[in-house]
């Protein structure tokens, strides 16, 4: 058994995992970290020697508890999962099986670890997606609405999390993740986070595709501030609670195109898309003594950075982004959905 504090992190060669593990390694922490590296990789964690981080490529939904991996662990952060809107409307039960099933074989893992004591603390990434097209700013008493299959699955997932804690009693904590960004996010698969796409045009010289007019605004958070906040999340006595996660200043997409520096394209909006993002963050301030630290402006210069991350990324131009998001138009469009 090493005397230094044991954590695990799901999800941990991906985006926001992978921070989550730098950030554990410098607080004194030796990291197990659980990846199927379907949207990860193990490139964002060559920097940390073997003997900080140890590294088991796996499916969440294999584990089963007793599994030694959990062994001596202390806190759980429960990233992994599978995201984007447009794979959810295709696929939901694969969303289904691994955000919400997923979930539960992990926190049952948590449950019956350290010889059924359980891990002190499981603090689960759940999305702000939960609340639909919400009025803001938005505060975690706000309505249930999700919009499709994705929001879903985060939702039951936090709902599983919460079970798990009235019944069994496993410490657990929520935080609603806004709109996160920064380096190592996301450079293949679906159509999705503007910064990707972004940054991949930005490398090709080509346009940048704006939504609309580009007045929607997004409640932006630095990746740096976001692992932060979980650390704060697991530290605190609190169990049982849930927390919006924003920089609580959105941002609006023209202002990062201005940041950016190119042209634009203007492609058309997307039903079930809200023009506004923003985050009440006023609970996490009190409950943590938690607040953003890194400017917008300071987070996208480190991003330019590092652009070279993206020059793998997919390629999208208004032809390409028409075809992948035809099934957002088809089952989100609101005459669709109406009633009979």
């Amino acid at each position: 058994m090493s005397d230094r504090p044991l954590a695990i992190v799901t999800g941990g060669a991906g985006f926001i995992g992978s921070h989550m593990v730098d950030v554990l390694v410098a607080r004194g922490f030796k990291v197990r970290v659980i990846d199927n590296l379907v949207g990860g990789r193990e490139a964002n964690l060559a920097h940390h020697a073997a003997k900080d981080v140890q590294f088991r490529r796996a499916d969440i939904r294999e584990f089963r508890p007793g599994d030694p991996f959990f062994d001596d662990v202390r806190y759980v952060f429960h990233f992994a999962g599978i995201g984007d809107i447009v794979p959810s409307i295709e696929r939901p039960l694969e969303y289904i099986s691994t955000n919400v099933q997923g979930t539960a074989h992990m926190l049952d893992c948590a449950r019956m670890a350290n010889g059924g004591r359980g891990v002190s603390k499981f603090v689960y990434a759940a999305s702000s997606s939960c609340y639909g097209l919400a009025q803001t700013p938005t505060r975690e008493d706000h309505p249930i609405a999700p919009q499709y299959p994705y929001a879903l699955s985060k939702y039951q997932g936090e709902q599983a999390a919460f079970h798990w804690h009235k019944v069994y009693r496993l410490p657990v904590n929520s935080i609603r993740i806004f709109n996160a960004y920064g380096t190592r996010s996301r450079t293949s698969g679906a159509y999705g986070a503007v910064f990707g796409v972004f940054l991949r045009q930005k490398l090709a010289a080509k346009p940048y595709t704006v939504v609309g007019d580009g007045t929607q605004r997004r409640d932006f958070l630095y990746v740096t501030d976001v692992a932060r906040a979980f650390l704060a999340a697991a530290e605190t006595d609190r169990v049982g609670e849930i927390w919006n996660l924003g920089a609580g200043n959105p941002q609006s997409i023209n202002r990062l195109v201005e940041l950016l520096g190119g042209p634009v394209i203007r492609i058309p909006k997307r039903p079930g898309e809200p023009d506004c993002t923003w985050a009440d963050i006023g609970k996490i301030r009190l409950d943590l003594g938690w607040a953003p630290e890194l400017t917008f402006e300071d987070g996208v210069g480190r991003i330019l950075a590092n652009i070279e991350y993206w020059r793998e990324a997919p390629l999208w131009d208004p032809a390409s982004i028409e075809k992948a998001t035809k099934t957002w138009f088809e089952f989100l469009t609101p005459q669709r959905n109406a009633p009979l």
